[in-house]
């Protein structure tokens, strides 16, 4: 694993804008036309076994805490817990998730987080960086089967002839891109599919409908459930007949609660690190992390460790990103349906990966 380097395409803002990625400059630049990082096909092997294990223990974890009832400490309240067991059981199936991972080319991937519920940067790492890799010759494979994964896995989620409502927080221009390239994938796979944000739902006649009464039947929300749950229309969620995706259960998996419990059901696990509500349970240098912060928010590194917890933080085991002269490597390792199919890499000045963080394409030879 190292990073090179590289030419930028003269004209590569106006290529990627024809793409549809009109976000490349936010803030300060996003995406990273003048390098790459390079990996040997061991390393990938390693990465999507690594993202495919973590996936397999998360599933183990579901079927945990819905066995044995074991909300409290997620911060699941009854109707949550509600949710998540009905969908849990009906064995609604998920689309697909991130998993952020520690690794810089030695020993193994660590889990840091699963953006399991409303993960962003997705037409990065599927579309913008695969037509790089196209036309710049770097040479060598990229880790990236996202579309085609995508378009089978609609086929396998959706009955015949599903229409499908896209929502969301559509204001954002990063989450409206996301919306409307997984609407896309929807649509090649042969689906009917539609937009609105997401203030626009309504209710009528006990059933979830759009701005022209049409019921809502299956939804892709790319919205948080902890957001659904404190929605004027969260106390219809448990009768209405829609069905959300990401379904219900992503609620024990998109909570950082989630660590703690991984670590107490696997501990010493390779792929995961020492992780606890009370610091004090963790030697040496630990990070501070809110149960439902997104994009690096109220995250912070105790480098002397912590003598005290605070309520609403998770705490985890240190480890260093890859680091290199241009900032902090963090890898986000894709999961469609079951299985670890992309990478997308970000890069921060900082060993927080935040909204504002860059995004780097990758290759491997």
């Amino acid at each position: 694993m190292r990073r090179e380097t590289r030419a930028p395409r003269a004209d590569w803002r106006e290529r990627v804008e024809a793409l549809g990625f009109d976000f490349h400059t936010l803030d300060g630049p996003y995406w990273v036309e003048d390098a790459c990082y390079r990996f040997d096909v061991a390393e990938i092997d390693r990465i999507e076994a690594a993202g495919n294990e973590l996936h397999r223990l998360c599933l183990e974890a579901v079927a945990h805490v819905v066995k044995h009832g074991d909300y409290a400490p997620l911060g699941l309240d009854d109707r949550a817990a509600t949710l998540v067991e009905r969908s849990w059981r009906a064995q609604e199936a998920a689309l697909y998730g991130r998993m952020d991972l520690a690794y810089d080319g030695r020993g193994e991937p660590k889990l840091l987080e699963y953006n399991a519920d409303t993960p962003t940067s997705l037409f990065e790492a599927s579309v913008v960086q695969w037509y790089w890799l196209e036309e710049t010759a770097a040479g060598g494979d990229q880790f990236n089967s996202l579309h085609e994964s995508l378009l089978e896995r609609w086929r396998a989620l959706l009955p015949a002839n599903a229409k499908v409502h896209f929502t969301g927080c559509l204001e954002s221009r990063e989450d409206e891109a996301t919306v409307d390239y997984l609407r896309d994938t929807c649509a090649q796979a042969g689906f009917e599919t539609t937009t609105l944000d997401v203030s626009e739902i309504g209710w009528r006649e006990r059933r979830f409908v759009d701005l022209d009464d049409r019921p809502i039947a299956h939804a892709f929300k790319l919205y948080p459930w902890e957001w659904m749950m404190a929605e004027p229309f969260s106390e219809h969620l448990a009768t209405a007949p829609t069905r959300w995706i990401e379904p219900a259960w992503k609620q024990v998996l998109s909570n950082k609660s989630l660590l703690p419990l991984l670590w107490r059901l696997f501990p010493g696990h390779p792929n995961l690190l020492a992780a606890s509500h009370d610091p004090r349970d963790i030697a040496g240098p630990v990070v501070a992390k809110p149960r439902h912060g997104r994009e690096g928010e109220g995250v912070f590194i105790a480098e002397q460790g912590l003598s005290f917890a605070e309520p609403g933080l998770v705490y985890q085991a240190y480890a260093p990103l890859y680091r290199s002269a241009a900032g902090h490597a963090l890898l986000g390792a894709w999961v469609v349906g079951d299985e670890t199919v992309g990478l997308g890499i970000r890069e921060d000045d900082d060993a927080v990966t935040r909204n504002t963080s860059r995004f780097v394409p990758h290759c491997f030879d």
